[in-house]
């Protein structure tokens, strides 16, 4: 989407995604319940299960539904659920990552491949596309903490951070995704708790769309995003 800026472009992205997803709570739900199930259920020393806290308290989750999906971890009917990744080509060829999370992958799959095929794409194997992307963490401060970009570069010095960039909208710092929890533990110390912070897979070559392109491309996001198990989705549209 030409003529906007980084951090605009990454907000619409999240924004248009979340609005669409009539089942959030559910996702945020199941990625915290599997989190938990898989680790410890205390998030101070189970690093996935901080980071579901933290994405599904920026979604306005109740406090009540994360105990919950916490509890629901002890369980012993606890769906035994499988992160999986697909990989495509939307419309105009452009990559496309979907991260999911299926207690059924043998469903999982041909409904993907019908949501690309229906929206002018077409899934691809695995490998086909991933390899246009950096796979990397990726936190957001906003302008209004109040530091400059020399203060921010101070601060992000002190830990394992990959770059930073800075617009008058705020900061976006990258880290190798095994640095990232370590990272957002320490700025969300030093800054409190960031605008948004994820594990993401960022374009090696972002490609620059007119509008008409770009909708199609956020049609099939949305078509993409509705599945009960698509948990993110990620596209080379810069």
């Amino acid at each position: 989407m030409s003529g906007h800026s980084k951090w605009h472009n990454i907000q619409h992205k999240k924004g248009l995604a979340d609005a669409a997803r009539s089942g959030l709570f559910t996702k945020l739900a199941r990625e915290i319940t599997m989190a938990a199930k898989l680790g410890d259920k205390n998030p101070d020393n189970n690093p996935r299960l901080r980071l579901a806290i933290l994405q599904a308290r920026k979604n306005s989750m109740p406090n009540d539904n994360i105990k919950r999906a916490i509890d629901k971890a002890s369980g012993s009917n606890t769906e035994n659920f499988v992160a999986v990744r697909y990989e495509g080509y939307g419309p105009g060829a452009v990559p496309v990552i979907v991260e999911a999370l299926t207690d059924n992958p043998r469903r999982t799959v041909p409904e993907i491949r019908n949501i690309f095929a229906k929206n002018g794409g077409n899934m691809g194997e695995e490998g086909s596309v991933v390899f246009m992307f950096n796979h990397a963490g990726q936190i957001m401060y906003p302008a209004s903490i109040g530091k400059t970009e020399d203060e921010m570069m101070e601060i992000i010095m002190e830990t394992s951070v990959d770059n930073m960039e800075s617009s008058p909208e705020g900061f976006i710092i990258t880290t190798k995704p095994d640095d990232f929890i370590n990272v957002q533990k320490f700025l969300a110390d030093k800054l409190g708790e960031p605008e948004s912070a994820e594990l993401t897979w960022i374009p090696n070559m972002p490609m620059d769309l007119d509008d008409e392109a770009y909708a199609k491309i956020e049609k099939l996001v949305d078509a993409l995003d509705a599945n009960d198990d698509v948990q993110k989705v990620f596209t080379a549209a810069a």
